[in-house]
């Protein structure tokens, strides 16, 4: 007998494993039910206030020149792109939404790597307290950090990807120490024979590679959730309870938040943060206006103002030129370097957080994209991105 899931979905739930949470069709259910997946800890916000969507958003079916064919309006790119969760923002109101059948505005969405320009957020709150000196050196706040890859790098070389590491950002290893690291998430399944570690266990194995720190871009995950056990040390609180406190309260977020945590329950900083699509424009909203939000200052105006306008071109250009060739990359975010000032935040599977200033447009796009990086898609939503912040709502 066919139950209501597997008349939703196309696929039973027992279907759904650690194995394959990952890879579609089962990450259209996956994304937005983490917490049966893996261990999850909560980021609260000041109270729960369910949300409902917008009745109809006719901005989405009007004439769109998306540069690809069939794909003549925005609903259209949409369905093209495996979205699950779109909001559209102009001059700080929503102005058009869509979720995918299988998906609904109140859905908390793993955003993967987004959760590092988050967790960013969070430190820049502790940088302004006075309470984190982004020059000090990792081995100040983590002592057991000597002897691996961050023993002699600046905190500063953790935000900005500028870390000489020994490791291979592969996203389909099942093998190496990718898969060890995943492993050590619990974000796979446990291999026969494999070593058991914590997460912070497995970062502190990572080796330096043969260039010094704070040369070129060099992405690499482990910063990220790094970063997490940094501020961690530097308060002596729990990662959600800062996330919490410092930001989503603040923030006016009106859903709960979750992050995955490993066995030791240190948070994944670096890509297990799950949210919904209207929470995470609230935060693009609070860059937009300098930091502030509810009539408060949630993130120093002036560390907005760095993360736009500083960042090394030559240091991104050196191991990025293709994917934004005037791009720049500062505390964990993107910065474009187009003349719009847009910056963004990305993750794999299709998760962005995009914000162009000039046009006062913040854009959440929320996916289950079947291929982890597909940079040829990642050149479409860009230039759908583009086309949306030029329309007038």
């Amino acid at each position: 007998m066919t139950t209501e899931f597997e008349k939703a979905h196309g696929f039973a739930r027992r279907d759904v494993t650690i194995a394959n949470w990952r890879t579609a069709p089962y990450s259209r259910w996956s994304f937005q039910n983490l917490r049966e997946m893996v261990p999850t800890a909560e980021i609260r916000a000041a109270a729960e206030e369910p949300e409902a969507a917008l009745s109809s958003s006719p901005l989405l079916d009007t004439p769109l020149e998306t540069g690809l064919a069939g794909t003549t309006n925005a609903r259209a790119f949409l369905d093209y792109a495996h979205t699950d969760a779109f909001v559209l923002m102009k001059g700080g109101r929503i102005v058009a939404e869509h979720y995918a059948p299988h998906a609904h505005v109140n859905a908390r969405h793993i955003v993967f790597s987004i959760s590092k320009s988050l967790t960013a957020l969070v430190s820049a709150v502790l940088e302004g307290q006075g309470v984190i000196d982004p020059d000090c050196p990792v081995v100040s706040l983590i002592p057991e950090a000597k002897g691996s890859a961050y023993g002699d790098c600046s905190y500063r070389d953790v935000l900005d990807m500028r870390v000489s590491l020994d490791f291979d950002e592969a996203y389909l290893d099942k093998n190496g120490a990718f898969a060890r690291y995943r492993r050590s998430t619990l974000w796979n399944p446990s291999e026969a024979g494999a070593p058991v570690e914590t997460l912070i266990e497995f970062l502190m194995t990572i080796q330096k590679a043969d260039r010094p720190h704070g040369g070129p871009f060099f992405y690499a995950s482990p910063n990220s959730d790094l970063l997490g056990i940094l501020i961690e040390r530097a308060t002596g609180r729990r990662y959600v309870d800062l996330f919490s406190d410092l930001l989503w309260k603040p923030l006016g977020a009106k859903n709960h938040a979750l992050v995955s945590v490993d066995g030791a329950g240190t948070a994944r900083s670096a890509g297990g943060v799950c949210v919904t699509a209207r929470d995470l424009a609230r935060v693009g909203q609070m860059l937009l206006d300098g930091g502030s939000a509810n009539g408060r200052q949630v993130v120093p105006t002036a560390w907005v103002e760095d993360m736009q306008t500083a960042g090394d071109p030559k240091a991104w250009a050196a191991s990025q030129p293709t994917m934004l060739p005037n791009g720049r990359y500062r505390s964990k975010w993107y910065q474009t370097g187009e003349p719009d000032g847009a910056f963004c935040a990305i993750g794999i599977h299709g998760q962005w957080l995009y914000v162009d200033p000039s046009t006062e447009t913040v854009i959440v796009k929320l996916s289950s994209q079947p291929n982890p990086l597909d940079d040829e898609l990642k050149q479409d939503n860009f230039a759908f991105f583009r086309a949306l912040s030029r329309i007038s709502a």
